[in-house]
């Protein structure tokens, strides 16, 4: 028992997970859209909501990504966290404007948090090799 017990999906099963749960937290924005307009707290929320879609989202296209092209593609700033977050601000626009600028700050935050997380489990950052050249007389 004192080994780490790592409990973990496919790729291809987190990909379905985390598309379900887009879908779940959209409709549920929009669904209650009039609710979360009534109070700054409420609207708070809603941005929330919003960078938690961001983040659904953004794992559904990095699954689908790792399924399609192997486990070792990366994810780029562009074109996939961009579209995602774009999409998120977009749902986000459609219940509130102040929702969008929550959604903004905190899907930011969200994003600082994967990326050292990912660090944490996958290893170091990029490093730049230099090559020594030998000077010619």
């Amino acid at each position: 028992m004192g080994e780490k017990e790592i409990l973990a999906i496919s790729s291809s099963q987190s990909f379905l997970l985390a598309s379900v749960l887009s879908l779940l937290v959209f409709s549920g924005m929009q669904m209650y859209k009039h609710l979360l307009v009534t109070s700054q707290p409420l609207t708070l929320f809603g941005g929330f909501l919003g960078s938690v879609l961001f983040t659904f989202i953004l794992t559904a296209v990095g699954n689908l990504e790792a399924t399609l092209f192997g486990k070792g593609f990366q994810m780029k700033l562009f074109p996939e966290v961009l579209i995602c977050l774009g999409i998120a601000l977009t749902a986000s626009g459609m219940v509130h404007r102040i929702c969008t600028t929550v959604c903004l700050v905190l899907s930011l935050v969200h994003l600082y948090h994967i990326n050292l997380l990912s660090q944490k489990m996958y290893g170091q950052s990029a490093t730049v090799q230099t090559f020594a050249t030998k000077k010619r007389k």
